[in-house]
């Protein structure tokens, strides 16, 4: 800008702005993922009002909406003529009677025209229900004259799936459906699509007519939500289900064939999390598709949570066919095909909550509130809900944490009630909402005159006194039940058995209407065992079955011992279910707390369905839990189970010998005693409970005893970032504590439990000492704690300095709550009181003062409290004495929340020192190792044999008895004499197997178990660990030693192989000295087995000199000319690639040495992480310099290189064509280094084209040949070998045999035959460079049948979303025709090929090919054809002029133009015109292009484009004279000032470059008489 200015300098009066006209900065904000605002869920809708106008691009306004959208839309409202449908985000339309199908608006014809009602026709009411998702379309959008649009909608399936067609059906889809005829073996449903006829057996209607109909048949009219099960005859014929588990699991996938012109709303897509952004999410589902989920429709369990490329489970909302905008939800009700939104209780609707917090304000939006019980709301800007007026509207009054009184208006649902009474007086209705009054089949008792004796019919009790019960019924009719009446058995006491507004079912025993009295009895039998009091609690046999994973809604019917007996709500109560005690969270401690704290009536929402047998249902709240099944991180059956899978479950039971795991869908697993924990465990139920929740990973599974073992050890199960979980379960702990807070909160049944609710930790309290007790400890009172126990520890009193006497007054900090025990824990220490600001992930000494059973409350030296979770993982569940977290103790900590929570805590978690994170009262039976193994007398010494029996077997040792107290381990080192490698040394021994063992060894004097055992030879071992250390031992190896070592396991989050070589020997091989092939760098945990005798080089020694470092492929020299390989760890654009070698180096990669092959886009295929061969051009100074080109790397392969390497100027050879990359721009030219070309299929062929990515040397023929030749030798045999030479020489050949198996193994290998190929394209058959040097090595050979076989395969395998791929192998096949094939074969190809791909790039490639091949004739004959058939396409007229000019038909070329601004529009004239003048000057004449440009110039004058190409192309084949002319002619135009600025730029910069100084200042004075000019006209 400072040159600019320097070039032109500003001149004259400065412009005032327009009044009015202000820059439109709201554009800033229109992209959703450019907001910069707050996050929130939305549930309720406030009334407050405001009114603004502007845009809402991120919600789905009417505005937005057009004809043909698709939308999923739930059923509001059901009248005889209409359906009222809710739309996203608060829009709502209407579907016409006409609107459902065609079999319903015939029926619907046929019943006006005939005018008498049929019976097949039922009414709207009968077919649909309020809350049913439906699928429709806008059909029309009318505006009435107060502005507002009525919005008409379409449910009719050929409207909605017009987009489908037969062939683009598939099994698995999920459509809508409607019925059309009903028929003896099942239904003919109408799906939409043209040709096809859709039929649902009655088997696969059974479930849904049985759950969802209540047994009732299906109706013609009816909306289904059907699953394709199998597509017969080419999609003509489809048969259909509707079973409700098939269509709650159904899943959108890209096996189905779904793309954006035929997107259905209500489709279920597993998505990846693409772009978080405060208002909303952005995904990609299905491959290629991409969509938005605005913060109305996040899942508000998870709106905090969402991460880039975390895959979630989304819900099609709506699909815009005009901005192909797809919309999303991920709210977990519509994430079930086949189910309905939740349903809230509407008991407050219109209630006003005197206080709501405002969380966020969107100016555009509306504002974010949450009400005294914790609910979000919502209420919108454009409905008027924040203030009545504009102008007392002020936006400053709903910031963040502001205070608002506001209404509540609607919850968008819908319920079904009974009116009770009526008083047309008082225009009141009272209504009922009860289910079993609401759905009771009995006969309705409104009046006395109705009350006959017998009748039996539902009521509810009023009033229970000791004299029996008055019931009452419809229009305030009442009657009494007497107290022998009330049951077969005696009842003392009514009123504890009966209560206010229960519904009962009685019989009419007598009635007396003129006196309006009424007697009635709840004995409805003569049966005396029946309890008829019992009849409001809802039947236990069950019809109605829920699939496990499905999500409800449960009222509390009664508290039991164990768990709660709740009756499901979206049922009306007409289903039991249980939820264990131990299913109420995944915390043990809470789960005691929330049992104690619910009630019976209480509502639980959003409880799983964890198993129904029929007979019982049991539910779960654990979060975990559900989590899993949600996220379908679950298996379903025993086949489904791998090895290596970390499920989620809970204890089912604990057994001494193990403990039993449940997982969702029934499947039960075993973790043994060894595998609980990586502590010793003495007693396994010192570790788990029963219903504690686990995470456990599959060890190995039995398929023929159906039987899996599991691991729950923290080092296995955890994903290795322990902050962050222990983060994550002291948040969910904190969360679930608010949600009991405010339950007690909203219940205030005593002052104690609103006492309770009011403490919370780090509150100040004004108390008095009641009582000092023996230990130190003191008891406390006060006004604020009445009734609650408050004790603080001496530490807590101030240490033992500080007296305190009984009646003293005193200041004190809550520290804890125990709710349970109804105990507050309180600290008197001063420094608790001091507070100062923090940041977040900030470090900090803290000092624990109080230990709870899940967290522990530590003070910062700042003053604040803060909790550090006890536990890191869900199976971190034990800890020793010396681990346990104390009183006074110092830690470590790190801040991850600094403001104050609920619970007056800050949250943090434990810093990189030792973690003491688990306080839980350890038992008797559990000590230490050392203590349990007390010391046992032997007589054993070194060098005895002894006998003794495996009794295990691991992958390193073998446990060995030698007798009932005394144990063995022999290594795997000492159990062979000479150790095969590749073998299992300790695989060779069973358990139960006798073994004789030579003594060798023991680990301390002070224990019982012997550590070193060797079977069949002697070893050296010491008894005393002091003579002879580990890190002694270490200095008898040596760098370059090779040794032989034992697998112990692949560390992944460090990198590196872990092996021992002998019981006390650990070593270590780094991940890039594990092997030179990239297939075993790429998965190393694949290649190497535990236990597995592999052959090292020592290299050195760790930093604490406790391992070994190791090679597997020795020493490596990173010496100028070696192959070596490596991992890229960065890619720098523009630049190349840094990469990390063996033995910690790090190398470069310039972008010139990446390949011998061209590529736009070099660094495309390279990421971090990625390993690769390379080759060492030079090692100076610490600086290595590498090299990827194969040419480098494989040297003696016979690949055409067609752009050799140039490293000096002695390559270059004149008439050489050099291609490759621009390094720099200087004033004398262009630096260009030499680059290969690249493959281009589409200007002809070259057979020969080498395409691996990366090459290994071909098998040397001699090594293959060897021993062969060692067999026909007869010198080389020997008369008698040995046994000691004939297991060497079988060694040998196992070794050559390994050798050879991987080099073919090997994916890198050239291939050299079919069979090489087949396994190739095999493994990648969506690669067309496969089948291309597939075809190649067939034509090599002169095989052209095989070489088309190859190419017809290619075509029939190849994806057909890969047009790219399949276009490739089709130019092959029309090279390969063109080259070897007649011309008849050839356009047999050539118009299979415009069949398949599109037409217009098949043409120019096969007229690129006869160009190519010299073949002029037909090239023109195929212009001339792409003339006609494609004439509105300007590339076509471009393509045939430049072919023309090449072959020098000029005149030819002129004429061309004229019939090209004929044919094509008159906007594409003015660039096809420039595109011809360019190729005149580039093959043609010149002088006529330059009249060209100067006839179009003329024409248009103010194009600065066309000035600025003729400007260029001037500059590069015209004279100076004539590129002046032309910008004195131009700069003298009468031009917009921004064009007249780049002009004068342009030829400034001209004349910097070409001319003088007297002609720079020409152009400078030019430009200011230009500015001046244009001021003096502003003056006047």
């Amino acid at each position: 800008m400072a040159s600019m200015e320097e070039n032109f300098p500003r001149g004259g009066i400065q412009k005032k702005p327009t009044e009015g006209k202000t820059s439109n900065t709201k554009l800033e904000r229109d992209n959703l993922f450019d907001v910069c605002k707050d996050k929130n869920i939305l549930t309720i809708m406030l009334s407050m009002t405001c009114q603004d106008n502007h845009s809402m691009l991120l919600f789905l306004l009417s505005q937005a909406l057009c004809e043909g959208m698709l939308l999923l839309g739930c059923i509001k409202e059901v009248s005889d003529y209409e359906l009222v449908v809710s739309l996203p985000n608060g829009l709502s339309g209407f579907v016409p009677v006409t609107q459902i199908s065609d079999a319903y608006s015939k029926l619907l014809s046929k019943q006006v025209a005939q005018g008498e009602l049929l019976e097949d026709l039922h009414s709207l009411v009968d077919l649909y229900s309020p809350g049913t998702l439906v699928r429709c379309i806008v059909t029309t959008i009318e505006k009435s004259a107060d502005g507002r649009r009525s919005i008409k909608l379409s449910i009719d399936p050929k409207k909605v799936n017009k987009s489908l067609n037969a062939s683009a059906l598939a099994s698995g889809m999920l459509l809508s459906g409607f019925v059309s005829s009903v028929e003896d073996h099942g239904y003919l449903i109408d799906i939409g699509v043209n040709g096809t006829n859709a039929f649902l057996p009655r088997q696969k209607a059974q479930n849904y007519i049985k759950t969802v109909k209540k047994g009732s048949d299906l109706k013609i009219g009816q909306n289904l939500n059907c699953v394709i099960v199998e597509v017969k005859n080419g999609g003509r014929v489809v048969l259909l289900s509707i079973d409700r588990s098939e269509v709650a699991s159904s899943l959108a996938t890209e096996r189905q064939n779904w793309s954006l012109s035929n997107l259905l709303p209500g489709l279920v897509v597993k998505a990846r999390v693409q772009k978080v952004a405060p208002l909303g999410i952005k995904l990609s589902f299905l491959s290629f598709f991409t969509g938005i989920v605005d913060f109305m429709h996040m899942d508000p369990e998870k709106s905090m949570s969402y991460s880039p490329d975390q895959v979630v489970k989304a819900c099609i909302i709506s699909i815009n066919p005009t901005t192909k905008v797809v919309r999303l939800t991920l709210r977990q009700a519509f994430l079930h095909p086949g189910g309905s939104p939740n349903q809230i209780s509407n008991d407050r609707i219109g209630a006003v909550v005197e206080e709501s917090t405002v969380k966020a304000f969107y100016k555009q939006f509306g504002a974010v509130f949450e009400l005294d019980d914790g609910t979000l709301a919502f209420a919108r800007v454009s409905l008027k809900h924040l203030s009545k007026t504009r102008k007392s509207f002020k936006p400053g009054a709903f910031k963040a944490g502001c205070k608002h009184k506001c209404r509540i208006i609607d919850y968008k649902h819908w319920l079904k009630c009974r009116v009770r009474a009526c008083n047309p007086a008082g225009k009141k209705l009272i209504l009922t909402l009860k289910k079993n009054l609401v759905q009771s089949k009995l006969p309705v008792l409104s009046n006395y005159e109705d009350a006959k004796p017998g009748l039996i019919t539902h009521g509810f009790v009023v009033c229970a006194r000791e004299f029996g019960c008055i019931v009452k019924f419809y229009n305030d009719v009442k009657g009494l039940v007497p107290k022998n009446e009330l049951s077969s058995e005696p009842i003392s006491c009514p009123d504890e058995v009966f209560h206010e507004g229960q519904v009962v079912k009685v019989m009419v025993l007598k009635c007396e209407p003129e006196q309006e009295r009424l007697l009635l009895s709840f004995r409805l039998s003569n049966k005396p065992a029946l309890d008829d009091r019992k009849e409001c609690t809802p039947k236990k046999k069950q019809e109605v079955k829920y699939q496990i994973g499905e999500m409800v809604d449960v009222k509390i019917l009664k508290k039991r011992d164990n768990g709660l007996e709740v009756s499901v709500l979206e049922d009306e109560g007409n289903v039991i279910a249980s939820i264990p005690t131990v299913h109420l969270s995944d915390f043990v401690a809470t789960c005691k707390l929330l049992w104690h704290c619910l009630q019976e009536g209480d509502v639980l929402p959003r409880v799983m369905c964890l198993s129904d047998n029929g007979e019982r249902i049991i539910l779960s709240r654990k979060s975990a839990v559900i989590s899993a099944v949600q996220e379908e991180q679950v298996v379903r059956n025993f086949s489904e189970i791998q090895p290596g899978m970390l499920l989620t479950g809970y204890v089912r039971n604990v057994m001494p010998f193990g403990v039993f795991v449940e997982f969702p869908f029934g499947v039960t697993g075993l973790a043994p005693k060894v595998s609980m924990s990586d502590k010793f465990v003495t007693d396994t139920k010192d570790h788990f409970v029963v219903g504690q929740t686990v995470i456990a990973k599959v060890m190995s599974i039995d398929e023929e005893k159906q039987r899996v073992l599991l691991n729950l050890k923290v080092s296995e199960c955890s994903s290795g970032d322990s902050a962050a979980e222990s983060f994550a379960l002291l948040n969910q702990y904190f969360k679930e504590m608010k949600e009991i807070r405010n339950l007690l909160r909203r219940r205030g049944e005593s002052s104690m439990t609103q006492g309770l609710c009011e403490l919370v930790p780090g509150k100040e309290l004004q108390l008095v000492v009641q009582d000092v007790k023996e230990d130190g400890s003191a008891l406390f009172s006060g006004g604020c704690v009445t009734g609650l126990t408050v004790t603080a520890t001496r530490y807590h009193l101030g240490g033992q300095d500080k007296k305190i006497i009984p009646g003293e007054k005193t200041k004190a900090l809550v520290l804890h709550v125990d709710a349970l025990a109804s105990k507050v824990y309180v600290s008197l220490r001063e420094e608790l009181l001091k507070r100062r600001r923090l940041t977040e992930n900030s470090q900090h000494y803290a000092i624990v003062q109080h230990i709870a059973e899940e967290f522990a409350i530590m003070s910062l030296e700042t003053g604040q409290l803060a909790a550090i979770p006890i536990a890191s993982h869900f199976n971190d569940t034990f800890r020793f004495d010396s681990e346990k977290l104390k009183v006074g103790q110092t830690i470590s900590a790190t801040l991850k929340a600094v403001k104050e929570n609920d619970h007056g805590l800050l949250l943090a978690v434990q810093g990189a020192a030792k973690k003491n994170v688990f306080v839980r009262v350890r038992n008797e039976s559990e000590t230490a190792l050392e203590e349990v193994l007390a010391a046992v007398k032997h007589s054993l010494s070194l060098g005895d044999v002894v006998t003794g029996t495996v009794k295990s077997v691991k992958p390193t040792h073998v446990t060995v008895a030698i007798d009932d107290k005394l144990t063995g381990s022999i290594h795997a080192s000492r159990i062979l004499d000479e150790v095969p490698i590749g073998s299992f040394p300790t695989f060779t021994l069973k358990a139960g197997q006798k073994v004789t063992a030579r003594v060798v060894g023991g680990r301390d004097v002070n224990t019982h178990r012997w550590e070193n055992i060797e079977i069949e030879g002697e070893v050296t071992a010491v008894l005393s660990p002091k003579e002879d250390s580990a890190t002694r031992k270490l200095e008898l190896y040596s760098v370059g030693q090779t040794i032989t070592c034992f697998v112990k396991k692949y560390n992944i989050l460090k990198n590196w192989l872990e092996v021992e070589v002998a019981p006390d020997i650990r070593g270590r091989v780094p991940h890039l000295l594990l092997s030179l092939s990239t297939k075993v760098l790429k998965h190393p945990e694949k290649s190497f087995k535990n236990g597995q005798a592999i052959s090292a080089t020592v290299t050195g020694t760790d930093v604490t000199e406790t391992n070994l470092y190791l090679s597997l492929t020795g020493i490596q020299s990173l010496e100028q000319g070696t192959i070596t390989v490596g991992m890229v760890t960065k890619v720098t654009p523009h630049i190349g690639l840094t990469i990390a070698l063996p033995g910690g180096k790090t190398g470069k990669v310039s972008i010139f040495h990446l390949s011998d092959t061209y590529m736009e886009d070099p660094l495309g295929d390279f990421k971090a992480g990625k390993i690769v061969r390379c080759y060492i051009l030079s090692n100076e100074n610490g600086k290595i310099q590498l090299s990827l080109r194969q040419s480098r790397l494989n040297p003696k392969s016979k690949s055409k290189v067609e752009d050799v390497e140039i490293t000096c100027i002695k390559d270059v050879k004149k008439g050489q064509l050099v291609r490759g990359y621009v390094k720099s721009i200087t004033s004398s030219g262009i630096r260009k280094p030499g680059e290969a070309p690249r493959l281009q299929v589409s200007v002809g062929f070259t057979w020969d084209e080498d395409m691996n990515a990366m090459d290994i040397p071909v098998l040397n023929q001699k090594e293959e040949s060897s021993e062969s030749e060692e067999e026909e030798d007869p010198h080389s045999k020997r008369k008698k070998q040995t046994k000691k030479e004939k297991e060497l020489e079988k060694q040998k050949k196992e070794k050559e045999l390994c050798k050879l198996e991987a080099a073919l193994m090997d994916p890198s290998r050239q291939p050299q035959s079919a069979d090489d190929f087949d396994r190739l394209v095999l493994s990648s058959p969506n690669s067309s460079i496969l089948w291309l040097q597939y075809m190649a090595f067939h034509l090599q050979a002169t095989e052209i049948e095989k070489a088309r076989a190859v190419a017809e395969r290619a075509l029939k395998t190849i994806s057909f979303r890969e047009e790219q791929e399949k276009l490739n192998v089709w130019v092959a096949l029309l090279n390969l025709e063109n080259m070897y094939g007649t011309e008849e074969t050839l356009m047999k190809v050539f118009e299979r090929a415009v069949q398949y791909n599109e037409p217009l790039k098949v043409f120019q490639h096969l007229c690129d090919i006869y160009a190519s091949s010299e073949k002029y004739k037909q090239a023109e004959e195929l212009y001339h054809t792409m003339l006609k058939r494609f004439r509105q396409e300007k590339s076509v007229w471009l393509k045939y002029a430049s072919f023309l000019l090449k072959q020098g038909q000029t005149e030819a070329t002129h004429r061309l133009l004229e019939r090209a601004v004929k044919a094509l529009p008159t906007k594409e004239h003015v660039d096809v015109i420039s595109r011809f003048a360019q190729l005149e000057f580039r093959f043609g004449d010149a002088e006529h292009a330059k009249a060209l440009f100067e006839s179009t110039l003329s024409s248009y004058p103010k194009r600065t484009d066309i000035w600025s190409i003729y400007i260029d192309i001037m500059i590069k084949h015209g004279s100076q004279k004539e590129v002046r002319d032309i910008f004195e002619r131009v700069v003298h135009l009468s031009l917009a000032p921004k064009k007249m600025k780049f002009l004068f730029k342009r030829y400034l910069d001209y004349e910097k470059k070409f001319g003088t100084t007297e002609s720079v200042l020409a152009v400078k004075r030019a430009a200011l008489e230009y500015v001046e000019t244009k001021s003096s006209l502003a003056d006047i």
